[in-house]
């Protein structure tokens, strides 16, 4: 057995372990070893883009780390679909999990790999993200700079990463004898203290500022870390001062970052800060349809996108999973998507995100835009003009609480669940129909949501 199939066997008995049986069994076991005799670039297959995905999502740190501990030497691991075999993405250790262990001395070729699905054109652009989207493509222009250093600050997973390997790529596109280096600020971090124990500082500052483009990814970690801090103000006033580009990210504001000293805030804000918001409904939308472009042999029913885009709020990480997770279950069950499947597969996630809205606040709503009395919700009125925004509102209250029918059926004047089913029925068939009966759910959505 080479060394490349030893430490496989190694990690998939870790794997085993770690995961449990029927989680291995499930997404781990199908995956083989692409075995092309390349120690340091290992490739792994699975059966289909579905089950690569996932694994990539859920897996690709843990497996980089595994093969790491039995083959030091190893730089990527990369996740292929057997059908193709073509690699969907190199792997390098950047995530939260990857940094928690002792990484290989920075090179250049390392520093500069950018995940390729990561470019300007792949990012939805709305309102909330618009200011950094701009910023960053015109960092990465050729030319001289008009501004540096680029500050983007957002909470987590609103895209400041995507941004990030974004400039970098269209930077090296357009410049191609510049180099550019992206890291996260603990790596930053790790790379100088090791520096300083074995005396290399000069190595460690030649190899930074010899790139035409520094990134520096969750700048917060470093706060209170003094010594960091000082070699870190230096690198920044040699860049700005050479005229080079440079892009931070981090979770808040230069002035509300914890740790750091007034001088070195006052320096990473000094160029442009651009703030990315939380996304809103449109945004979500746009981002789910925009994935789903890239799989057209996928259907999924326009309710059951407004309803991960309705639910999932925070950020576009957990948007994107829950999306990944439907589609992997639905391949592997052999199921079409639909509201219910959705419902079924992603309740807990959908419990954990939802906001608490009550069926009384369902009912004011409906009311108020309607203009009809509260009263009229539950009454036994079956005139259109009532019987219609009842229907809307026990749909409202099936998708937008965890109500059980019966339940529902209570709030609406003690009527049966079979009626609520009706109802819930009757307006996705309109909605199809209907744009004004659309428009209405539409907007009702957005006001409770908001």
């Amino acid at each position: 057995m080479n060394p490349v199939a030893k430490a496989w066997a190694s990690v998939r008995s870790n794997l085993r372990r770690s995961a449990g049986q029927r989680l291995f069994d499930q997404w781990l076991k199908p995956v083989e070893l692409i075995d092309d005799g390349d120690a340091e670039a290992i490739r792994l297959g699975l059966p289909s883009d579905f089950m690569a995905q996932w694994v990539r999502n859920h897996y690709a740190e843990r497996l980089l780390l595994e093969f790491r501990g039995e083959l030091p030497g190893v730089s990527s691991v990369t996740i292929e679909t057997l059908s193709d075999s073509q690699p969907h993405r190199v792997l390098t250790a950047t995530s939260n999990e990857a940094r928690r262990v002792e990484p290989e001395p920075l090179t250049q070729a390392e520093s500069s790999r950018f995940d390729p699905r990561f470019t300007f054109d792949r990012f939805v652009v709305d309102g909330s993200n618009r200011v950094a989207f701009n910023a960053a493509r015109a960092l990465a222009e050729s030319g001289a700079p008009r501004f540096s250093p680029l500050y983007l600050h957002s909470t987590t997973g609103q895209g400041k990463t995507h941004l990030m390997h974004a400039i970098g790529q269209a930077f090296l596109a357009d410049n191609p004898g510049m180099s550019a280096i992206y890291m996260p600020a603990e790596r930053f971090m790790f790379e100088f203290v090791r520096a300083l124990k074995a005396r290399d500082t000069l190595a460690f500052k030649a190899r930074l500022r010899g790139a035409d483009l520094l990134m520096i990814d969750d700048l917060q970690f470093i706060g209170g870390k003094d010594a960091t801090q000082d070699e870190f103000f230096h690198t920044v006033n040699e860049f700005m001062g050479s005229g080079k580009r440079l892009v931070f990210a981090a979770d808040r504001a230069p002035l509300a970052l914890e740790g750091f000293t007034p001088q070195l805030a006052g320096r990473l804000g000094s160029g442009l800060v651009a703030d990315i918001r939380q996304p809103e409904l449109e945004l979500r939308r746009a981002i789910l349809q925009r994935k789903l472009a890239d799989m057209p042999d996928v259907a999924v029913p326009e309710e059951v996108i407004e309803l991960l885009a309705a639910r999932i709020t925070s950020n576009i990480r957990e948007l994107e999973g829950a999306l990944n997770r439907l589609l992997a279950y639905a391949q592997l069950n052999g199921e079409a998507i639909t509201i219910d499947f959705a419902v079924q597969t992603l309740g807990e996630v959908l419990r954990h995100v939802q906001r608490r809205i009550t069926i009384d606040e369902i009912q004011r709503a409906v009311s108020a835009h309607f203009d009809v009395k509260q009263l009229d919700l539950i009454s036994e009125r079956r005139a259109v003009a009532i019987a219609r925004p009842r229907q809307i509102a026990m749909y409202l209250a099936k998708r937008l609480t965890t109500r059980s029918l019966p339940e529902i059926g209570r709030k609406f004047g003690n009527r049966d669940h079979s009626t609520v089913i009706h109802a819930v029925r009757r307006i996705e068939d309109l909605r199809g129909k209907d744009g004004e009966i659309d428009g209405a759910v539409r907007t009702l959505l957005r006001k409770l949501e908001g």
